[in-house]
């Protein structure tokens, strides 16, 4: 009997569909490249999706092959990439290493296979965390005052600024 090749995953992450993920592929490339890693043993996930999302397809099948036992690394831009809440992101990590998975932040240079770094990633989680909270609180004083301006538009599709007209966006246009 074949035994099945670990896989190297690599996960992908962006909030919105409009969003790139090409610096992040680029970097987690050249960690590879850096690492020897075996190229054929990759296998790219790509979520475009907030971390904070209950359900993301690819983050999904990446979990449903390191629960398998295929995946035995998991290689990512950032940690924040997997979660933006603490408990959720720790829960994370402690299962994946009790099933012997490797997990590397390569612009943070954490590389999970031990004590010292699960550590850090539960501080490196705690401050995504603490981003998120600052993040949200930032929009939301931006939206109080753009409304007491009246610029803020409360429109059924979920505000935002007002909408130009074909002239004013031409306009806006020209000053880029």
């Amino acid at each position: 009997m074949l035994k099945k090749m670990a896989l190297i995953a690599c996960y992908c992450r962006v909030s919105t569909r409009h969003q790139k993920n090409d610096s992040q592929r680029a970097e987690i490339e050249r960690w590879l490249r850096n690492n020897q890693m075996d190229l054929s043993a990759v296998r790219w996930f790509e979520d475009k999706e907030s971390a904070t999302a209950p359900h993301r397809l690819a983050f999904g099948e990446m979990q449903a092959g390191i629960f398998e036992g295929t995946i035995k690394t998991v290689v990512v831009w950032k940690l924040d990439r997997l979660s933006r809440r603490l408990r959720d992101g720790i829960n994370l990590l402690a299962d994946w290493c009790e099933r012997g998975v490797r997990v590397v932040a390569v612009t943070q240079q954490i590389d999970l296979s031990g004590t010292v770094g699960r550590m850090v990633a539960s501080v490196m989680f705690g401050l995504a965390e603490i981003e998120l909270e600052y993040r949200r609180e930032r929009q939301a004083a931006g939206i109080a005052v753009a409304r007491r301006k009246g610029i803020y538009n409360t429109r059924d599709d979920g505000g935002g600024r007002q909408r130009h007209s074909p002239p004013e966006r031409r306009t806006c246009r020209r000053m880029d």
